[in-house]
Formats: structure tokens, C-alpha cells, sequence
């Protein structure tokens, strides 16, 4: 199971780090306002995404960014280890919309 950490928590900003299990990832999901900005903090960190699909991996230092609408889930990449990131959501109202 993930665990979170909340660094930072406003009406429109939410900067969190995450870390996830080995093996563990997120649901399929979007969010209507907010971008999501990762930084990988450790371990291998993998972003998947639909439309077109495709999947980053963030090493400890690399970050990617999900824009608005876009559907797509965090894993953690390694089997052994857990995984660690820096999760900054914003600029709006943070939602959480599962996808199929």
C-alpha cells in the first residue's frame, strides 16, 4: 500500500511525496484541473499513460509532467524495492477521477 506524505496542502496547490511498495501503482485516473508534476526521488518510478499511450521512467532526479484530462497511473517499476516521488498537483481544485 502507498504511503504519503503532504508537504504542502492549499486550496488550488497539494505538494506531496509518495512512495510505493515494490510492484505497487495507482489506479487509472485523471484529474479535471490540476497538472501533475513527478520528480523521481527513488527507486524506478514508471508513468503510463493513454491517448496516445506510452510510459516514462523517472530515475532518482527525472520528472515528467501529466497535463489536465489526461488519463494515466504511477507504478513503481522494481519488484525488490520501493519507490519514491515528489508529487506537485496544480494550479485549480484537485480531483481524483478513476478510469477503467
Amino acid at each position: 500500500m502507498k504511503s504519503e506524505e503532504i508537504l504542502l496542502q492549499t486550496a488550488d496547490v497539494k505538494v506531496r511525496v509518495m512512495q510505493l511498495p515494490p510492484g505497487d501503482a495507482t489506479t487509472w485516473h485523471s484529474h479535471s484541473e490540476v497538472t501533475d508534476h513527478m520528480v523521481g526521488l527513488s527507486g524506478r518510478i514508471l508513468v503510463s499513460l493513454r491517448h496516445p499511450d506510452e510510459t516514462r521512467e523517472l530515475q532518482p532526479g527525472q520528472r515528467c509532467q501529466v497535463e489536465v484530462g489526461r488519463v494515466h497511473r504511477v507504478a513503481n517499476g522494481s519488484g525488490v524495492e520501493p519507490a519514491s516521488y515528489l508529487l506537485i498537483q496544480g494550479v485549480g481544485r484537485y480531483d481524483y477521477n478513476p478510469a477503467n
